[in-house]
């Protein structure tokens, strides 16, 4: 490659297609169009490995398949259609902006010590539609949502520009650009190749242009174990022809880049003009190769104007030994004049790129580029240029310089983009798997690294010494949990979130709390060491209205002792004179206040402390001396279903500890959350009014709880300093006496069952939705109007006291609960005494119609939980009631035989929606409740209307969703007969899709009430209405696992129902990863039934991983026998077909291996060839890291070698013959 004049002539291009030009005339000229590009279609061969789930190869290589990878040279027809993976294992798509559009996104990982960014893509144009800090408030490129993106991307986007010259011949081409795309028609066929990338933790995209011989691709990656952020692309520009050289001047970069200045997103949309007048862009060096993207100052109206410090920086080079920065053209009209649609380089057809960089350029008020400009380079024969690009943002300028020297280092663009592709690996490491089939194998990974970005991926630390490791946080108070790279779930699909990134070491955002409950429930399993913290976390969480706040934010620590801190400063800072005052700040930070690790790195560098240690050993040794606080915010309403996902937490705990379960319910002391809002009893929110034709009038639940301004008043006596308090207790319920009130993790669920017991509704079948919010699915919201009742969680009621129970009667010791529950649960017993006395039993063919004794003993108990939870609003009274184990396990069972009856009843009632009379045999999912009888109270709600008293109801039922018999299949899952039945009535009712081999979220809505949710807005096979919602089904096929329907459960996975086994071209976008939800056959176009929609982030990663530990471990790898010893059992549920090579011959001994606890390589050697499902292995041995081995037979191992097996520390392997 050399450097020369530049040599382009603006008046000898015609090549590029002109602006207004038809598709249908582009396609009729095409060999004219392209008559001044000289260069012929190369004679071009290579070997491509482009494989489809039909071909005979297509599983042959290493995870997942081997394909392409990014070749220079393609031939010019691929066959044949398919979705590929090449040989680093990213998901490859032929012809990508002519396939159907998905979004996507770069996973936001940066590394334990680097500054993360977010950044979405779609399959249009070059790929990337937004990114930025932080949250949609700090974009660099502005945030779009995905209807949007899909048609923006194109030219808002990155754009490449070439102005090429070879053998005296001139030309202009853009590219990627829409106009040149590839259609179906086959007089396309001479137009570019183009193919996406796509991998765990980059995305590429490549253009290979026959006509002018070019190939252009862009690698995008975030920049890993930096102090700074950088979003990095890397363009590279080949020449394909094998005899001449090309003469290039390139302009290569954001046709849109916004300022930094303040939040951005509202007013980006609302006042984007009026914004621009703040914009400006001002250059570091003084000359074009750093400009400085900021705003002049915060916009705002007010007597305070703050000056912008910052600014968002873009720097490129052209890769080598020098990498000397590159002038940037930020002045969007020296590109596209008077084009601002932005779609046509207007100026490049008569300007030369040489000379635009001699005019000057204009950045105020205005919206401005970040073009990288080559003036001139000549490319020989097969030779190729990579040109390097850092989009970040800095709070102080002058950071700019630092940053410079830093990415301009020789082979630091490269070294970065592997160590990012490290970063994701080592993500995952822990689930590598190798079973037969390579799809399943790198689908495990996907889901674990997505499992892990919407619940966070949990980091041990307290690491001082050998002693602590492999010990679990129950074993040593030194170690600790901190979860990174978790984020609420917002993207380019889910716009309605909003996303946030921490800019900071350790980073990760705020979650919704049902997401990470649910996402967390398998830490232990793949990291023992974890222990109960998850479930010691969530528990606390629980008010005393039994209720949970909404946003979970990540934990924080403090050193209470001050001599610890101290100690502390000593190590890091030193005792010299000299850092005395920075030693006295790090104590002040560490033992003041609560931090969290990477708000603690940032003030060291805020302040300027010096630190002698490294930041491992600094982290830790600060760990290892803290106590940590749980952190949640309370926001609207309260969810009904945010205590269903408690079971699982402690079902997958006990799956590793049963030798701990004693401890970890009776010894711990958890606070209550206290939330600043509070639940109105049914007298404030019952609300008489119209119904929707205004010819009647009925009764509706509406604005169930509201601000609670005297709770806030509560609050702020521990945020004044002069009360003594610390601020930090305000989130927890106290005592009178100011002290937060403690109970035990048993006591905290006695509470819970007790208040959901409460709470069931008037016929005694679902749960009440009287919180303001609906249960899982919320797109149910007017149910809760409706005074709505769910039956999914009285079956997570009945685990739940089932679980207590079995505590209570397993290890015997009694309980103290708060006395105002004490009070409650005698009111509770006595009603119904007097129920069981009035002689009721059900009828064998039910009323619609509440019976009267069911009635008065749903507005009794109703009122005693009310009345409760007057009494423990602002405080609990500190008092206990102490009841044995004996009294609360009968109490525990007269309850639950009162939940079988509502059980039978919901069964009885049943559902009812079009073409279902009722009788399917199904759990129904809801209920809603008409309020036949009432008086006026006098009250009035928020907007006038009258409040009343219920006197009588009329239960309401709806179609079937699938949540019904999935959460109903916990309480028979130990009955095969049973579940056997269940699945035989789901797959032949109104929830299954034969078209798609799969289950809708619920079956046909037509003919519903409008009010009963949002879902009714949606069309039929879209969202939560009728479509395939990948979270509840693969709840489902989880429970069909847990249920030992083995054979069901994979038919079901291979014929369809689950990824990776379904057909790409339908699916739309990569099998490794899920979407929320695929557009059923329900939905009115045909050819969008099975695509997938809303990316990755889905709850359905939760249940694959369970389904994955089912499948290799088995429901209960440890226990304790009738000894009292530990035992370790490792029963699989494989099927053959998983063990069989999918290519090529079979091994004598078939054979599949994965790493139990993320560490410990385990390899079962299936001996018969058969099916391995629940099979007892017949021998194991153990081999350790010291080289010495252990056999043992039959069909657990015991004693110490279980134990050293969990802690991971000293085995290395085990092989498992079954």
């Amino acid at each position: 490659m050399s450097y020369q004049n530049p040599s382009f002539n603006a008046e000898e291009v015609h090549s590029f297609i002109q602006p207004g030009d038809s598709r249908k005339q582009s396609r009729s000229n095409s060999n004219q169009q392209w008559r001044y590009a000289t260069v012929a279609l190369l004679a071009i061969v290579a070997t491509v490995a482009v494989l489809t789930p039909g071909d005979e190869n297509y599983n042959k290589s290493p995870l997942p398949i081997e394909g392409i990878a990014s070749p220079s040279i393609v031939k010019s027809v691929v066959p044949p259609e398919g979705r590929l993976f090449d040989d680093i294992n990213r998901y490859v798509l032929k012809d990508y902006d002519n396939k159907k559009a998905f979004s996507d996104f770069l996973a936001g990982v940066a590394g334990i010590f680097g500054i993360p960014m977010w950044s979405f893509f779609v399959n249009r144009g070059q790929g990337i539609a937004s990114f930025g800090v932080v949250s949609k408030d700090e974009p660099l490129m502005q945030y779009s949502s995905a209807n949007e993106a899909y048609q923006l991307t194109p030219f808002w986007g990155f754009r490449t520009f070439l102005q090429g010259t070879r053998d005296g011949v001139s030309f202009l081409t853009e590219p990627f650009s829409p106009a040149t795309a590839k259609t179906d028609d086959p007089e396309d066929a001479g137009r570019p190749d183009r193919y996406m990338y796509v991998g765990t933790a980059d995305m590429e995209v490549q253009e290979i242009d026959y006509m002018n011989g070019v190939e252009t691709s862009a690698t995008y990656f975030l920049l890993p174990d930096e102090p700074f952020s950088a979003f990095v692309r890397r363009t590279t520009i080949r020449n394909l022809d094998d005899t001449s050289p090309l003469t290039l001047s390139i302009l290569d970069g954001l046709a849109k880049i916004e300022p930094k200045g303040g939040p951005l997103w509202n007013m980006l949309t609302n006042i984007g003009r009026t914004l621009e007048g703040w914009f400006e862009v001002v250059h570091f060096n003084g000359d074009l190769s750093m400009p400085l993207y900021k705003m002049s100052s915060e916009p705002s109206d007010s007597a305070s104007v703050t000056i912008e410090q910052g600014a968002h920086y873009v720097m490129s080079f052209i890769e080598g030994e020098e990498n000397s920065l590159l002038p940037i053209v930020y002045d969007t009209g020296k590109v596209f004049g008077y084009g601002t649609s932005l779609e046509y380089p207007r100026e490049l057809e008569s300007t030369s790129i040489a000379d635009i960089l001699k005019k000057p350029q204009y950045g105020s008020a205005t919206t401005s580029s970040s073009f990288t400009a080559v003036d001139s380079l000549t490319l020989s024969p097969g030779e190729s240029v990579t040109i390097a690009s850092f989009y970040g943002a800095v709070d102080l300028v002058d950071d700019v310089a630092g940053i410079k020297d830093i990415i301009t280092a020789p082979g630091f663009v490269k070294s970065k983009l592997d160590r990012s592709r490290e970063i994701i690996n080592q993500l995952t490491a822990g689930v590598a798997t190798n079973t037969g089939n390579h799809l399943f194998n790198g689908h495990v990974r996907q889901m674990m690294l997505d499992n892990g970005l919407r619940g966070g991926i949990p980091i041990m630390l307290g690491d001082v010494d050998d002693s602590t490791k492999g010990l679990s946080t129950d074993e040593d108070p030194r170690v600790k949990v901190f979860h990174t790279f978790s984020r609420i779930h917002g993207d380019l699909e889910r716009d309605y979130n909003w996303f946030v990134l921490d800019p900071t070491y350790f980073s990760q955002g705020p979650g919704n709390y049902r997401d990470i409950a649910q996402n967390r429930r398998n830490d232990v399993i793949f990291q023992p060491r974890v222990g109960s913290f998850d479930i010691l976390e969530f528990l606390s969480y629980i008010q005393a209205d039994a209720y949970e706040p909404l946003t979970v934010e990540a934990i924080a620590f403090k050193v209470a002792d001050k001599s610890k801190a101290e100690a502390i400063a000593n190590k890091s800072v030193g005792t010299e004179l000299e850092v005395l005052g920075h030693w006295n700040q790090l104590v002040d930070i560490l033992s003041n206040g609560f931090v969290r690790p990477g708000q603690l790195f940032q003030l060291l560098k805020q302040l300027g402390i010096p630190n002698k240690m490294t930041n491992w050993d600094f982290i830790n040794l600060v760990m290892a001396e803290s106590e940590y606080t749980p952190m949640a915010q309370y926001g609207t309403g309260f969810w009904a279903d945010h205590w269903d996902y408690y079971i699982d937490l402690i079902e997958a705990f006990i799956m590793v500890f049963p030798d701990k379960e004693e401890e970890v319910m009776y010894d711990y002391e958890l606070k209550y959350f206290y939330s600043p809002a509070t639940v109105k009893p049914r007298s404030e929110k019952y609300i008489l009014d119209y119904t929707f034709d205004y010819k009647s009038k009925h009764v509706m639940q509406l604005d169930a709880t509201y601000w609670d301004n005297s709770k806030i008043e509560v609050q702020k006596q521990y945020l004044d300093k002069s009360t003594g308090r610390e601020g930090i207790a305000a989130n927890w319920q106290s005592s009178e006496n100011g002290d937060a009130f403690k109970s035990s993790p048993l006591e905290k669920l006695f509470l819970l069952g007790s208040m959901k017991y409460a709470t069931r509704d008037a016929y005694g079948m679902g749960v009440e939705y009287e919180g303001g919010r609906p249960g899982w699915n919320d797109a149910m919201n007017g149910l809760v109007g409706m005074v709505g009742s769910g039956m999914p969680e009285t079956y997570e009621l009945m685990m739940l006291l089932k679980y207590v129970d079995s505590v209570l009667e397993k290890y015997g010791r009694p309980i103290n609960i708060p006395s105002e529950l004490g009070d409650m649960i005698v009111k509770v017993n006595a009603a119904l005494d007097t129920l069981e006395e009035s002689g009721y039993t059900d009828a064998d063919d039910l009323s619609r119609d509440v019976p009267a004794e069911l009635f008065d003993y749903w507005n009794t108990v109703a009122t005693a939980r009310e009345d409760y939870r007057a009494t423990v609003r602002y405080s609990f009274s500190g008092k206990t009631t102490e009841i044995s184990a004996g009294d609360a396990s009968a109490m525990i069972k007269r309850w639950m035989s009162q939940i079988d009856l509502g059980i039978a009843r919901a069964l009885k009632i049943g559902s009812q929606g079009y073409g279902d009379d009722g009788h399917s045999g199904i759990s129904p999912c809801y209920f809603s409740y008409d309020v036949t009888k009432w008086v006026e109270n006098g009250g009035h709600g928020p907007k006038g209307r009258p409040t009343v008293d219920a006197l009588a109801m009329k239960v309401g039922s709806f179609p079937l969703f699938l949540e019904g018999p999935t959460r109903y299949s916990k309480t028979i899952q130990d009955d095969k007969a049973k579940m056997l039945d269940m699945y035989g009535k789901v797959l032949n009712s109104g929830l299954r899709d034969e078209e798609l081999k799969a289950y809708f979220i619920s079956a046909s809505l037509e003919g519903q009430n409008p009010s009963m949710g949002r879902m009714m807005a949606f069309s039929p096979g879209w969202l939560e209405n009728q479509s395939i919602w990948t979270h509840m089904s693969y709840k489902y096929y989880l429970q069909l696992i847990r249920g030992g329907l083995f054979e069901e459960f994979f038919w079901e996975m291979k014929n369809g129902g689950m990824l990776p086994f379904m057909d790409p071209d339908v699916y739309g976008r990569s099998l490794m990863e899920c979407s929320s939800f695929l557009a059923s056959s329900a939905f009115p176009d045909p050819d969008r039934h099975g695509e997938g929609f809303l990316a990755r982030l889905s709850g359905s990663t939760a249940e694959f991983m369970s389904i994955y530990s089912l499948m290799m471990i088995g429901p209960e790898p440890y226990f304790v026998d009738d000894n009292g010893i530990l035992n370790l059992q490792l029963v699989p549920a494989l099927p053959l077909w998983l063990f069989q090579s999918d290519v090529g011959e079979d091994a004598d001994v078939l054979s599949i291996d994965f790493l139990l606890f993320s560490a410990v390589k385990v390899t079962y050697f299936n001996t018969n060839k058969t099916n391995l499902y629940r099979v007892p292995p017949s021998k194991y041995i153990v081999n350790f890291k010291d080289g010495t081995t252990q056999e043992f037979d039959g069909p657990s191992i015991a004693g110490d070698v279980a134990v050293a097996i969990r802690r991971v520390v000293t085995v290395d392997s085990i092989d498992v013959y079954m």
